[in-house]
């Protein structure tokens, strides 16, 4: 205690008293006839004492009460500041106020300081009292510094307040984020902990909802196996017929959703489907592929329709026996398959001097129901086909494994002249139509 009392003695004796002391010194000395009773007064140690401290007193309070201003003042700008609403939330909706303003502070540095440091209320519309209708409030800033001046901006704001209504609605699901999910994975089926849902807002809002959605977050799902999975807290979303959103409330405000993954797969041969052409005199004598079938995953709609995937092995100009990878066509629908790219051996060898010929019946195709289509004469009811390629290949083919046909979708009765297809079994052979066009009629069945 001793040392804090001297260290505050010495602070007023260097600070205080000797400054004083010297100033009085000063003015005393000016004067013509020395008052050695008045230096002797201000000589004792506890009149500079006093003397100080009167001082030091008179300080304080011309710095407290600013009659001298030591700074200067500020301001300071505190953007996207959340706007607080106070109304009954259960039975009105409001709309019209902004979700943020911007508050302007103005103040001493020492008192915007202690502004931010401290808690208040922040910026407050206090609709208490008001009902259904239009009305236009002031949004206010509460703070607890007499000292500081504010703005809001926007310090107006005009609001509607709606009457709250409810209603009920079924509820259904969409699947998001369905890519991050195994693409050997698909959802199979989704069970919901509710098939009714209550929406509650103003009732222009609820007329527009056309729909209520659950969002199955596949993201979300921590065990990514096939299996049944549980996903809770599932957001619900309402929309309307165009598809926007539409802000309404809803009770209960989330779902739980059961998720049923499967792996639904099919095993499936390849085809060879030959692009381009040889170099001239030169035929297809086989292939091998390093592997003849692969396995597909998707929904088990779209596997039901496919049962062969096409390889395209570019032919341009390949004069001798080759090895190279070729790319597996993925059909739309399909989500994963266990190999993308298989290696194909061609053997390359020379075709034969002279094509095979046969006379194919010409037919249609993609005919309107309750239309048929007949070649218009005999002419045109036979088409004569060259299938060229190596000796070997030319003997395993015959009529049977040929088609010539018109592709006519979309025509009603009348005649048409359309392109001729040729198509044959054997991919290794090249098959070319005597003519490239044919005329059918198409008219009603009897």
């Amino acid at each position: 205690m001793s040392k804090l009392l001297k260290k505050l003695f010495n602070f007023f004796d260097r600070f205080l008293i000797m400054p004083i002391t010297r100033l009085i010194y000063k003015i005393t000395k000016k004067f013509s006839v020395p008052n050695k009773k008045f230096e002797s007064w201000l000589s004792k140690q506890t009149t500079l004492l006093f003397l100080s401290l009167f001082l030091a007193i008179v300080i304080f309070i011309v710095v407290d009460q600013k009659i001298i201003n030591f700074s200067n003042q500020s301001a300071e700008v505190f953007k996207d500041q959340p706007v607080n609403i106070v109304y009954n939330e259960e039975q009105y909706v409001v709309e019209g106020l902004p979700d943020t303003v911007d508050v302007t502070l103005v103040g001493s540095k020492a008192n915007l300081y202690i502004a931010k440091q401290s808690s208040n209320n922040g910026v407050t519309v206090d609709l208490t009292g008001l009902t259904e209708g239009t009305h236009k409030v002031n949004i206010k800033y509460e703070h607890g510094n007499s000292n500081i001046e504010y703005s809001v901006n926007p310090s107006v704001a005009t609001v509607i307040i709606y009457k709250k209504v409810s209603d009920t609605r079924s509820l259904s699901y969409d699947i998001i984020n369905g890519n991050k999910l195994d693409k050997t994975l698909v959802v199979n089926n989704v069970k919901l902990s509710t098939d009714e849902i209550t929406i509650r807002g103003a009732e222009y809002k609820l007329n527009k909802v056309a729909s209520v959605k659950a969002l199955i977050d596949v993201s979300n799902i921590t065990n990514k196996n096939a299996g049944t999975q549980t996903l809770n807290d599932v957001i619900l979303k309402a929309y309307d017929n165009d598809g926007n959103v539409v802000d309404v409330e809803f009770v209960p405000e989330k779902v739980d959703a059961e998720i049923d993954l499967t792996s639904p797969s099919k095993k499936v041969s390849l085809n060879f489907v030959p692009v381009g052409e040889l170099a001239t005199g030169k035929a297809i004598g086989g292939y091998t592929f390093s592997q003849n079938d692969v396995t597909i995953y998707g929904d088990s709609e779209t596997l039901g329709k496919i049962d062969n995937l096409d390889v395209r092995v570019k032919l341009d100009n390949l004069t001798s026996n080759t090895s190279f990878k070729a790319e597996i066509t993925k059909p739309n629908g399909v989500k994963s398959m266990s190999v993308n790219y298989v290696t194909v051996d061609l053997t390359i060898t020379d075709s034969s001097s002279e094509p095979i010929k046969f006379s194919i019946p010409l037919t249609g195709i993609n005919v309107e129901e309750g239309l048929t289509a007949q070649p218009s004469d005999k002419d045109n009811g036979f088409i004569t086909v060259e299938v060229q390629g190596a000796s070997s290949v030319l003997s395993l083919i015959d009529e049977s494994d040929i088609t010539a046909y018109v592709d006519l979708a979309g025509l009603g009765e009348g005649t048409y002249t359309k392109e001729v297809i040729v198509k044959g079994s054997n991919p290794l052979a090249i098959y070319k139509a005597k003519r490239t066009e044919a005329t059918v009629v198409i008219s009603k069945k009897n």
